[in-house]
């Protein structure tokens, strides 16, 4: 049964940009009552924005402070782990310290927001963890983002099995090569972009509100809970 539209509060980790926004006004549309956590702040007036960095050492203590008495307790609350550290290293050029940071941001702060959410969660409630195609596989000079990308269906896995019982339920999200903000600033080459678009079943990259609609449709479907759904148009295996 999927949960009751406008009753939902939603929490969407970098949600200023891509995936992050279209989800928010994915959820939107759904008379939800949205709220997006990153550096920048959402586009969507509807959207209430907590500008908050998800790496600085108290970004905790700021959210409590913000939110903690917006938010009403036992109701259906979704929290979707978007933001994500991409840099380009290798076992030749990673350092301790990149590693560090990719797994604070990726990982870390995933499991900090859900305890912290824990609290909120009524019956309906789901956590979605953004994943990647990466998540199960490996491509050259990225070894900080691909560790982290497998280590989060891992936290999801282990979130499904601590909630049994609870009418709570988790799933990771994995896109393929999305047109984003965050990959046009990474592959700024448009023959290269148009490569990695051919490198699936359609013959495209992957708009981002394709992705947002699989995050809606994950949350508010617990037959999924434990699921890993690979929405990348059938990335061609090469």
């Amino acid at each position: 049964m999927s949960a009751p539209t406008g009753t939902m509060q939603v929490l969407i980790t970098g949600a200023s940009t891509g995936i992050g926004r279209a989800t928010a006004q994915r959820f939107v549309d759904r008379q939800a009552r949205v709220f997006g956590l990153s550096r920048r702040r959402c586009p969507i007036a509807a959207v209430r924005s907590v500008p908050i960095d998800l790496l600085s050492d108290d970004w905790l203590q700021q959210l409590d402070a913000t939110l903690g008495d917006e938010l009403t307790r036992n109701r259906p609350t979704i929290v979707v782990h978007n933001a994500a550290l991409l840099d380009s290293d290798s076992v030749e050029t990673a350092t301790a310290e990149q590693l560090r940071r990719t797994l604070e941001l990726n990982v870390v702060v995933p499991l900090q927001l859900s305890q912290w959410a824990l609290s909120y969660c009524g019956p309906g409630s789901a956590f979605v963890f953004v994943g990647s195609t990466l998540s199960e596989k490996a491509v050259a000079n990225t070894l900080s983002y691909v560790t982290s990308k497998h280590a989060v269906l891992g936290l999801m896995r282990a979130v499904t099995q601590d909630l049994v019982g609870r009418d709570v339920h988790s799933v990771a999200v994995c896109p393929g090569f999305t047109d984003t903000e965050m990959l046009r600033d990474r592959i700024p080459d448009a023959d290269i972009l148009q490569q990695l678009g051919a490198a699936n079943g359609f013959g495209r990259l992957i708009d981002a509100d394709e992705i947002a609609a699989t995050i809606e449709f994950c949350a508010t479907h617990p037959v999924l809970n434990g699921a890993v759904i690979h929405a990348n148009l059938g990335q061609i295996e090469r």
